[in-house]
Formats: C-alpha cells, structure tokens, sequence
C-alpha cells in the first residue's frame, strides 16, 4: 500500500465528511487506506464514518486524547509505505495523494514532507519554517522575519508567499498536511503524546532531522485547509497553545537559561502584538493577545 491516511477528529462532522468525500473523490492510481481517529466526539462524527464511509478505518476513543496521542494510534494499524497526517478541516481539489507519493519517491533520506496548503480563497497558507532557536523567536516576535527579504533569516514561520511557489528542504512543516515514510517512524518514534496540541509538528521533525533525515516542502500538490475547524475560541487557544509547545520544546532540548529567555521574548512580543494590533484597528486581534497574556500567566 502507498499511502496511510490518518485523520483526527474531534466534533467536526460536517468538515470530516467533506474531507472524506473529496478524498474519495479525486484519489486515483494510488493505493491507499483512510485511518479516522475520533477524540470522543459528541455530534455524530463516529456514526456518520460508519453509515456513509464503511471502507474507512475508524478508531473511536470516549474521551479526547489530544492530537499527537490520537495520531499515534492510527500510526500503529497504519500499512501504507507513508503515512499521511490529514486534519479534518482539510479537503482534496485535485489528486494529490498521488503527487505527494510520486514526489517522496523522488527524494534521497527522506524524513518528512509538506504540501502546498491554500486557504478557502485559494491564497496561500503559512505552514512551514524553520525550527524556533532564540534568534528565530527574536525575529518572530519583533516581525522582523516579515519584513521583504526575511527569509534570509531561516524564520520560524515562514511567511512569504513567494517561498511557496518552490521546492525547498525546511526544518518543519505543519501537521495539517504531514507526510512521512513509515519506516522513519519506525526508527525515530511515533509523536510525543505528551503534547496534547501544537508543537508536535515541529519537535517531530527536529527528532526526525537529528536522526539524519531531511525534511522538504514541496508545491506539487495542492490542498485546501480551513483552519480552527475543531477549535473553540480559535485564535486565542491557538496563540497558547503555540506559547506552551514552544515552552515543552525548549524544556526537552534547551537549558533552562534559554528556557527563561524564551519566555521572556514571547511576554514581550505579547505586549508589542497587543499595542500594534490595536494602533492598526485590528481590535479583535488585540483583544486575544490580552486573553493570551492571561491565560500565559
């Protein structure tokens, strides 16, 4: 089999069924399997897989286990070559299970891989970077990674629509579109089922790059992402939730000096979020900064 394609869900009834239908859809000359891991979901999720997609895989926890812990279960039944990680608010516009398969083919020591990911608008949609040292956080938090040329600076978060348009060999890519070879799972480990939500993307594939593997973006293929679909409160949980996997990430490989700067930059550039929004009339988005700093402590 080619491709295992793991979808966590949780209360996204309506986004999972889309999802799947376009999956089932658009996937042609690939062999593959649909693995749905349902975090307890309470609005029908579990029955609709069952009645309307039998030949999908479906995993059903009582409770929510979190992103990474779930993924992992589907991880362990999956029998594809590659393993794809699929969020529920994704879907499919053309067939790119097959691209994705035939470009991972293509590469030497591969680790993990990224695909184009394009707003409903079809704009293009931040999901790759590079991994979140110091001096990458700095840039990050004082928006000097946004000003033309920032991409020098190897951000954190790479966001330059003109990096999209190419195939480049980056430090992570986002967990919405995840391809990685099963048998670099099978060498490095599965997910830290410690992270609940956010980060688990980017500390994977630190694992995976230290191991001697390569991680690439690649815009061979084309696929949609909502954004927020199962998330309350959406930008304010997952302004913390980023805080907080940046502060695991930092506790796991860092000293406990770079540890206190972190945390310091991230209060800092808060503060600098909060004033710019609000000088902006981006009030909404201020507001949320003020919630983060609460939440943050």
């Amino acid at each position: 089999m080619d491709i295992s394609v793991i979808i966590v869900n949780w209360s996204t009834n309506k986004l999972l069924e889309d999802c799947l239908k376009s999956i089932f859809k658009f996937t042609k000359d690939v062999t593959f399997e649909v693995i749905v891991v349902d975090n307890g979901s309470g609005d029908g999720s579990q029955a609709m897989v069952k009645k309307k997609f039998p030949q999908v895989k479906l995993i059903p926890n009582r409770d929510n286990l979190g992103f990474a812990k779930a993924n992992n279960q589907g991880i362990k039944v999956a029998e594809g070559k590659y393993v794809l990680l699929l969020n529920s608010d994704t879907y499919l516009i053309e067939n790119s299970f097959k691209k994705l398969a035939e470009k991972a083919d293509s590469f030497d020591k591969l680790g993990a891989m990224g695909s184009l990911l394009l707003n409903e608008d079809r704009s293009i949609q931040q999901s790759v970077g590079f991994f979140p040292h110091l001096p990458q956080v700095v840039w990050w938090m004082t928006f000097i990674d946004d000003l033309p040329g920032g991409t020098i600076l190897k951000p954190y978060h790479v966001d330059h629509d003109s990096f999209y348009k190419n195939q480049h060999e980056v430090d992570w890519v986002t967990g919405a579109v995840f391809l990685v070879p099963k048998k670099v799972i099978d060498k490095v480990g599965s997910l830290d089922d410690k992270i609940f939500m956010y980060g688990e993307d980017f500390e994977w594939c630190f694992r995976i790059k230290k191991a001697g593997f390569k991680v690439y973006f690649s815009p061979v293929a084309k696929i949609v992402h909502i954004g927020g679909g199962s998330v309350n409160k959406v930008r304010t949980n997952a302004f913390v939730g980023e805080f907080r996997g940046l502060e695991y990430f930092y506790k796991k490989y860092k000293s406990h000096a770079s540890l206190q700067i972190l945390r310091f930059l991230l209060k800092m550039g808060t503060l600098l979020r909060i004033v710019a929004f609000a000088i902006f009339g981006r009030i909404k988005t201020a507001k949320s900064y003020v919630e983060v700093l609460k939440m943050a402590g």
